[in-house]
């Protein structure tokens, strides 16, 4: 894979950070994702979660190797720093100062590994009245305007359906760490990365702030009828009820919908501007559309070559012949439970990472890692039972050697 050389210890949670480190992971890098004793706070959500796991924890952690670990103990601690020694990466997501109080900040690290790429994911950065403030996606996407901008009343505003926000930092976290490991690669010099969730909403909604804070048409233009998806397409770009469903309906000219629907009332609104009058379109649009079905809709449509799609739920995407076509979906089985994995969105030659590494326990891969580090069985059995860190139990058909230091 692309980035097999790359190696990544990760001390990330919830779901910013883990999806930035599972994009690497999915990418061929080793990643160990570094987990308190009694597993991260993901694990637990409440929520719709499968069998004694969280779907919030599966969705972002496939490909890495699982490592259980008291960091506040110094000797978890300086487990870790030999981890990281072998690393090119460190990544984390914790409130600003926490990482710092562990003895693991970049200064920290750039003191045992001078060369390390050091990449933060944080909610509000690394400057400014908030940093010291917690954060979530929908906080986020509140303060942003996104929750404004969605709603189209702003006497009703309305957040996305999904971790957008959270989602979007994570993609982006990782591409700042590849930029970073090419550099790497050229120079042999690290670098600081640091992400934001506020950082990444903005980002999220670069098409329609730099509309906003160009044109300055004011506040008022939010407010739109409930038909129309934003603010600043033309209409009738937006989602329409049909007799037998919903459907979107992108930027088309009002005049050529008119004749493919053969519609006169879409035809007395050929010189209406799709934008000044995008509301007077918007609720005849809808008005016209109640009276047909999908089926109806989409003949005429696409034969007419006008942008449309139907509204789909889960279940219908679950099905879709696309999805099946593009592999978009993974099918594996975890502690026993079925489950279904979003894979990761790009091919590369044609084909959809593989699943390399699994393992949902608490320090599943702990003992491994650290045999691979240099660690015997009977160091890291001495580690397991004072509880500095925590693993599967050893195979006792395995013979125990001398208890010696790790290199």
């Amino acid at each position: 894979m692309l980035l097999d050389s790359m190696k990544v210890v990760s001390f990330c949670h919830v779901l910013q950070g883990p999806a930035a480190t599972q994009y690497l992971a999915d990418m061929g890098a080793d990643v160990i994702k570094i987990e308190p004793v009694a597993g991260e706070r993901a694990r637990r959500w409440l929520g719709a979660d499968m069998g004694d796991i969280s779907g919030l924890y599966i969705c972002a952690n496939r490909n890495k190797k699982l490592f259980s670990v008291d960091l506040k103990s110094p000797e978890g601690r300086e487990v870790v720093l030999s981890l990281i020694e072998n690393a090119d990466v460190v990544v984390e997501n914790y409130r600003n100062g926490v990482m710092d109080r562990l003895g693991l900040s970049y200064e920290d690290i750039k003191k045992r590994k001078p060369d390390i790429i050091y990449a933060r994911g944080t909610g509000w950065g690394s400057a400014g009245p908030m940093v010291e403030r917690a954060s979530q996606d929908l906080i986020i996407q509140a303060r942003v305007g996104l929750v404004s901008a969605t709603g189209s009343d702003r006497a009703n505003p309305r957040a996305v359906g999904s971790a957008v926000v959270d989602q979007h930092a994570g993609a982006l976290l990782a591409m700042g760490i590849v930029s970073a490991y090419v550099k790497k690669l050229n120079t042999g010099k690290g670098t600081l990365v640091e992400g934001s969730l506020f950082a990444s909403g903005i980002d999220l909604q670069t098409e329609p702030l730099t509309v906003y804070l160009s044109s300055k048409p004011g506040i008022d233009v939010l407010d739109r009828n409930d038909h129309l998806a934003t603010w600043y397409h033309q209409a009738p770009y937006g989602i329409y009820e049909m007799k037998d469903g919903h459907v979107a309906v992108s930027t088309n000219p009002v005049a050529k919908m008119a004749d493919a629907l053969d519609s006169d009332e879409l035809r007395e609104l050929a010189d209406a501007h799709p934008n000044r009058d995008r509301d007077r379109i918007a609720e005849v649009f809808a008005q016209v559309l109640k009276t047909r079905t999908i089926a109806e809709l989409g003949a005429a449509f696409d034969a007419a070559d006008i942008w449309w799609g139907k509204v789909q739920n889960f279940d219908e995407l679950a099905e879709d012949p696309q999805a099946k076509a593009l592999e978009v979906f993974r099918e594996v089985t975890i502690k026993d439970f079925p489950a279904t994995l979003v894979n990761h969105p790009i091919r590369y030659d044609g084909k959809v990472p593989e699943l390399r590494v699994t393992g949902y326990d608490i320090g599943t891969h702990t003992r491994d890692i650290l045999a691979a580090n240099g660690y015997d069985e009977a160091t890291i059995d001495d580690l397991i039972a004072r509880g500095v860190v925590n693993g599967p139990a050893r195979d006792e058909d395995e013979p125990v050697v001398a208890l010696r230091s790790a290199n």
